[in-house]
This record gives structure tokens, sequence and C-alpha cells, in this order.
């Protein structure tokens, strides 16, 4: 079932140098950029992290401290990056969680503001857990009819990103209208409706620490002793939580959404 695409589709992996949006670095990035003719074009791309790897993501992914030494770092492929991605949606698996919001963190270091408005965010994982709750590697065999070590080496971004974009690909066929007499098992074939799919609640901030939860709602906090209160109230009741957050070890998206909405709110 091919995917209808209204521009350009980019389906991607980081490997990091840990699991810490705010503290992070990519090491690998691999893309695949399907465009509306169906035409895809691959990257993948070593970056030195400007820091050492840990021993456990080096035994993980295989990349070494070695490997990355010459490689450039984000600051200097940044600029690449956002020409090639900018007016694209994203795919990826996990990605609404991990991968996207790490990358605009990495744009964000560099200066780069990403606008992500009207951005349909397609996360495999997503649709996955939802249908089929498991991993990629049983992912790919159940959508794919192979073991994924067969076809691919696992924890390297080139090839979780190839993995994940086959697992899509067999996601769409097995869930369309054709394949199943249920309603609710028919997965949309287009990209506003994976949209919805995968991103039930809106998120504010990448790193989902604040989120509209249906439409017409106010935001609220997601984590810590306020989860599930405004952030209006918050802000109201307790001045101090801005303080605290911008002090604390978030993302500088999730910040600069914090201090948006204490502008909007005028407090």
């Amino acid at each position: 079932m091919a995917l209808k695409l209204e521009r350009p589709l980019v389906v991607f992996d980081l490997e990091t140098t840990g699991l810490d949006i705010a503290t992070a670095r990519i090491i690998q990035i691999a893309y695949i950029k399907v465009l509306p003719t169906g035409e895809e074009k691959s990257v993948s791309q070593l970056i030195n992290p400007g820091m050492p790897i840990p021993e456990v993501v080096q035994e993980l992914t295989h990349i070494t401290d070695d490997m990355v030494k010459d490689q450039p770092q984000f600051k200097e492929v940044a600029n690449g990056l956002y020409e090639e991605f900018n007016g694209c949606d994203f795919a990826g698996f996990n990605s609404n969680n991990y991968d996207v919001p790490l990358l605009m963190e990495e744009f964000a270091r560099v200066g780069i503001t990403f606008d992500m408005s009207g951005v349909r965010l397609i996360d495999a994982f997503t649709i996955f857990t939802k249908m089929e709750p498991r991993n990629l590697a049983a992912a790919y065999k159940y959508y794919c009819g192979r073991k994924m070590e067969e076809d691919f080496q696992a924890h390297l971004a080139d090839q979780d990103t190839a993995a994940t974009w086959a697992v899509l690909k067999g996601e769409l066929e097995m869930y369309s209208a054709h394949n199943q007499t249920e309603d609710d098992r028919v997965l949309p074939q287009d990209l506003n409706g994976l949209h919805k799919f995968c991103n039930p609640c809106q998120k504010l901030d990448f790193a989902g620490k604040f989120v509209i939860p249906e439409e017409g709602a106010e935001p609220i906090i997601t984590f810590g002793k306020h989860k599930g209160k405004t952030v209006h109230e918050v802000l109201l009741k307790e001045p101090s939580y801005y303080t605290w957050m911008m002090q604390g070890d978030f993302t500088l998206n999730t910040k600069q959404m914090l201090t948006a909405l204490k502008l909007k709110y005028k407090l």
C-alpha cells in the first residue's frame, strides 16, 4: 500500500550518547527522505558529539570514539539538515517520544529554531504498540515476514531506519480497509489521520511536559507533584515553579514553551 504524500516524508533514526534528551548528544543520524513521487533518498552520517561516548553505548551501537573523532559536530551539519528537513513531515520508531525532541534540542543548541507548526509526526512504534504491542525486531518479523537479524544489524541508525520504513509500509498494508473487517482495525492512509492516531494528546513541547489533553482544554502538566494540573493554575498559585523549571535540567524547548505560556497568561 503506497502512502499518499503531499510533501516529503523524512523517516529517520538517531544513535546518541544517552537517553536524557536534555544532555544526550547525537553520534549518528540516518534518514530516508521519501518524495511525493515515490523517489527515496537515503543518508547516514556519523556525528562527533564533542564528548566521550559511554562504553555501554559503544558496545550497543559499535560506534566508537575513534570512529567519530574526525567526523563533523552537529553544529557543522545543522544548516544542511535544516535545509533538507524544513517543509517535511517526520516518521520514526518511538520518534515522538525521543528522536524528534532530541533532534529539535540539538537544533536549539546551535541557535536554529525549527518551526514544527503543521508538521505531521508519524510514529511506527505508536502504531505498533496500539495494534501489536512489542518492539522493532518483533514488528519487522510480524509485518515483513522475516527476522530482522536476517536483513539488518540492530542498533545502527541506518539499519534501524530502513527497518522502520519497511515496518511502516507493512502496517499501512496490514491495517488497510481491504485487509480488515472491523472498522477500529483500519489505519488511516493519510498523514493527517496517522498524525492524529499517533498523537492523541497535543504536545506543546517535544518532551511532552505540557499537553492539551483534548480539543479546547487548557494546557496541563504531565509530570511531578503538579501532574494533571493546568499550567495556568500552577503558575498563578506557585510563581516559583517557573524559576525552578528554568533553572532545572529541562530541554530548551520545554523552557521556551513555559515562558510562552507565562507571557500568554500575563503572569
